[in-house]
């Protein structure tokens, strides 16, 4: 007997990500989510710029490409025409966290009623390894070749943090795809996302702590220490917000 079947969701073809990229890993999630709640046909995947545009090749299901940054804006179309079906954006850090970051906190701050899933490997993936908003201190890359400095180019963001302060959300979360727990901890998390998004009850975010082994410069194992070490203490998983166990 299979163990294991590919959702309805994903098309049958090798995942578009590079070898070892956890972005794979986040997509298939998803999938298996939307699976087990009967929405194959019902979801609609908002997709942005960046390496999580890739999702385009891979989705089978209703999906729609947003200008970078866009996607929460196009969510909220979407879902305001639509509010029957289960919407959600798929985008990475320089994506939602720069360049989209007064569009994704605006929809966050009026409580819209999609999910948002947030892949955060600390780097601009597609585009060369330029430093992103969540890139460490200390962390190189092609715009920082000797580690973030602080003093001249400021703090990592925590989005689930800055997030889980707004009145609106119902549920702010963050899970780390280094380990097995980590991956069954981020599945139940998307599927409770969901789930109150179908309820009605608002506006969801989950966080992803994801790799890059490409622009890491570090093998897919490298990569999963690296998260131990250092990702993970700083962007520390967890729940930060539960509209339930609020009320």
């Amino acid at each position: 007997m299979a163990a294991y079947k590919r959702p309805k969701s994903l098309k049958e073809m090798p995942t578009a990500y590079c070898p070892g990229c956890l972005h794979a890993l986040a997509t298939r999630l998803v999938a298996d989510v939307i699976g087990e709640l009967g929405q194959e046909s019902n979801a609609v995947n908002v997709i942005s710029v960046g390496c999580s545009a890739l999702n385009l090749y891979s989705w089978a299901g209703d999906d729609i490409g947003a200008a970078h940054g866009r996607a929460p804006a196009v969510a909220t179309g979407i879902k305001r025409c639509m509010p029957d079906r289960l919407v959600f954006t798929y985008q990475g850090d320089g994506d939602l966290a720069a360049i989209g970051l007064a569009e994704i906190m605006s929809a966050a701050n009026r409580g819209e009623n999609f999910t948002v899933i947030f892949a955060n490997n600390q780097t601009y993936g597609m585009t060369g390894g330029q430093m992103a908003p969540t890139t460490l201190i200390g962390q190189k890359s092609t715009t920082t070749p000797f580690g973030r400095d602080a003093l001249s180019t400021g703090y990592p963001m925590q989005m689930c943090e800055l997030i889980s302060v707004l009145k609106a959300p119902a549920f702010v979360a963050r899970y780390a795809l280094n380990t097995p727990k980590g991956v069954m901890d981020a599945k139940k998390g998307i599927k409770k996302a969901f789930q109150y998004q179908l309820e009605g009850k608002g506006f969801t975010f989950i966080e992803l702590l994801t790799n890059c082994p490409t622009n890491w410069g570090m093998s897919p194992l490298k990569t999963f220490e690296y998260m131990e070490t250092n990702t993970i203490p700083y962007f520390k998983p967890g729940i930060f917000k539960d509209v339930e166990v609020q009320e």
